[in-house]
C-alpha cells in the first residue's frame, strides 16, 4: 500500500488566480514583484499543512464475491478507515478491473460515513458483460484535508479474481415456474397418461379427450367408450449446440448474443433434466471446441453451467460443415439438436442450411435465432435524409435475406424459433415440451 499527497483542484485554481494577480501587480508596481512568489509559497505551506491534517488511512478493504453471472449486478463492497475520522471529508474510491466487469476497466464507488467515527463504506454493483475469469487488480482511495487544498491518496494491490458464470436467473425466477405450471409440466415430470407415443393403458373415455384415441374394438366389448392412454418418452438425448463465432459475439442490448443464447439454453436444460431427459453441450467456431458428457439429473445441472462457462468468444466465422459432421459422428442414437446461431452472409447461410438438412435425416433439429431489433428499428425508422433512405433499404434487404434463409430451413425439416432475446428462453422451453409431447425425439 502506497500513500501520496498532492494539491487538490481547488489549490490549483487558487494558484492560477494568484499567478494572474501577481502578473497584474508586477506590471503596475514592479517593486512589488515579490508578492507573487510569497503568495505561492504561502499556498504551498497551506497545502502541506492541510495534507497533514487530513491524516492517514488505517484500513482499506475490497470485499467481493468469488463468482458472478453475466448481466447480473455483482456487489463489490469497499470499506475504509481514516486515522482522524473527519466528517467533513468525502473519500472517493476507484477500482481497476477487468473490462468484462466494468466498462473501460474502471469502477468508481461513492463512500458514505458508517456508524463508527472515521469509518466509511460503499458498494458498487457492476454488471459483468462477458463470461470468464475477471480480476480486480488494484484500488485507489482519495480524500481531502479540512481546507480542501490537499488530497491524500492510497493505492492498494487487490488481485482478487472473480469467475463470471453464465446467467441462470430465469431458472431461479418465478416466471418460469408459473409458465411450467400453466403448461402442465407437472404431468410431464411424472408418468403422463394421455399424451406421448408409448402405449400405457386403456381408460374410460372422458369429455375433452382426443376422439382419435378411442379404441373402438375395446369400446364395443365393454359396451362403453374406452380410450387409449400413452406415456411420454423419457431418457431422450438433448444436445445444445452453440455457434461461438463472430456473428454470435456481437452484442445485443449490451450483452453478447452467445451469452443470451447460453441463458436460454440452460433454462431449457433445467426443464429437460426435470423431465428425465439427458442433456449435453457442444460448442464450435472455426473448429469444434467443447463437447460435454450427457448430464442425467437435475442435481448435475452445475456441470452444464460449468461447461457453458468454458465457451469462449471467437472472431472467426463458424465452420458449420466441420462442426455438424463432428457432432453427428459422436451421437449414436436419435437426438434433439438445438442449434444457437446467426448468419450475416449468404455463403455461410448456404452451408448452414446444407448441414442442418443433413442432420434432419437422423435427428430432430431445432434452430434458434434472436431477432435483430436494431435492424428492425433501422428498417422502420423515420426517413429524414438520403442517408436514412440508404440505411433503411439495406436493412430491409437484410431482413428479407434472413427470412429466406429461415424459410429454407423450415422447408428442409428444421424447426425454427425466431424471437426477441427477452422471450427466447420461454419460447425454447415451450417448443421443447411440444416436441416431447409429440414423441418424435427418440
Amino acid at each position: 500500500m502506497t500513500l501520496a499527497l498532492a494539491p487538490s483542484a481547488r489549490a490549483v485554481r487558487l494558484l492560477v488566480v494568484m499567478a494572474v494577480a501577481a502578473l497584474v501587480v508586477s506590471s503596475v508596481t514592479p517593486a512589488a514583484w515579490t508578492v507573487g512568489p510569497a503568495a505561492a509559497g504561502a499556498l504551498a505551506l497551506l497545502v502541506l499543512v492541510d495534507g497533514l491534517l487530513a491524516g492517514g488511512v488505517v484500513a482499506f478493504r475490497v470485499i467481493a464475491a468469488d463468482a458472478g453471472e453475466v448481466g447480473e449486478p455483482l456487489p463489490i463492497r469497499i470499506e475504509a478507515q481514516l486515522a482522524r475520522g473527519p466528517r467533513w471529508t468525502r473519500p472517493q474510491a476507484s477500482l481497476a478491473t477487468d473490462p468484462r466487469l466494468a466498462p473501460g476497466g474502471r469502477l468508481d464507488v461513492a463512500l458514505t460515513p458508517a456508524i463508527e467515527a472515521g469509518h466509511w463504506q460503499g458498494t458498487g454493483h457492476p454488471a459483468p458483460s462477458r463470461r470468464g475469469p475477471a480480476q480486480i487488480v488494484r484500488g485507489w482511495l482519495r480524500w481531502q484535508g479540512p481546507l480542501g487544498l490537499a488530497q491524500r491518496q492510497v493505492v492498494r494491490s487487490v488481485a482478487h479474481q472473480i469467475g463470471v458464470w453464465p446467467n441462470i436467473a430465469p431458472v431461479r425466477g418465478t416466471a418460469l415456474q408459473i409458465f411450467l405450471r400453466e403448461a402442465g409440466f407437472s404431468r410431464i415430470a411424472r408418468r403422463i397418461r394421455g399424451d406421448g407415443s408409448e402405449f400405457e393403458a386403456l381408460a374410460e373415455y372422458q369429455p375433452g379427450m382426443d376422439r382419435r384415441r378411442i379404441d373402438w374394438k375395446s369400446s364395443a366389448r365393454h359396451a362403453h367408450l374406452v380410450a387409449r392412454e400413452y406415456e411420454i418418452e423419457r431418457n431422450n438425448q438433448i444436445v445444445l449446440a452453440f455457434d461461438c463465432g463472430q456473428a454470435m459475439c456481437e452484442p445485443i442490448a449490451g450483452i453478447a448474443r452467445i451469452d443470451r443464447a447460453v441463458t436460454a439454453a440452460l433454462t431449457a436444460a433445467w426443464v429437460a433434466l426435470k423431465a428425465e431427459d439427458r442433456v449435453a453441450l457442444f460448442g464450435f467456431a472455426a473448429k469444434p471446441l467443447v463437447m460435454s458428457p450427457f448430464v442425467t439429473a437435475p442435481s448435475q445441472f452445475r456441470r452444464l453451467q460449468a461447461a457453458a462457462a468454458t465457451l469462449d468468444y471467437h472472431d472467426q466465422d463458424a465452420n458449420f460443415t466441420l462442426a455438424m459432421a463432428t457432432l453427428s459422428t459422436r451421437l449414436q442414437r436419435r437426438s434433439l439438436i438445438v442449434v444457437f446461431s446467426d448468419f450475416t452472409d449468404s455463403t455461410g447461410a448456404e452451408m448452414m442450411i446444407e448441414m442442418c438438412a443433413g442432420l434432419v435425416r437422423r435427428h430432430r433439429v431445432l434452430f434458434v435465432v434472436m431477432r435483430d431489433e436494431d435492424l428492425d428499428a433501422v428498417a422502420g425508422g423515420t426517413i429524414a435524409s438520403p442517408g436514412d433512405v440508404a440505411r433503411a433499404v439495406t436493412a430491409q434487404g437484410l431482413i428479407r435475406q434472413r427470412a429466406v434463409v429461415l424459410t429454407r430451413l423450415r422447408q428442409a425439416g428444421v424447426r425454427v424459433i425466431e424471437a426477441p432475446w427477452q422471450s427466447i428462453g420461454l419460447r425454447l422451453v415451450e417448443t421443447y415440451l411440444a416436441i416431447k409431447r409429440e414423441g418424435s425425439i427418440g
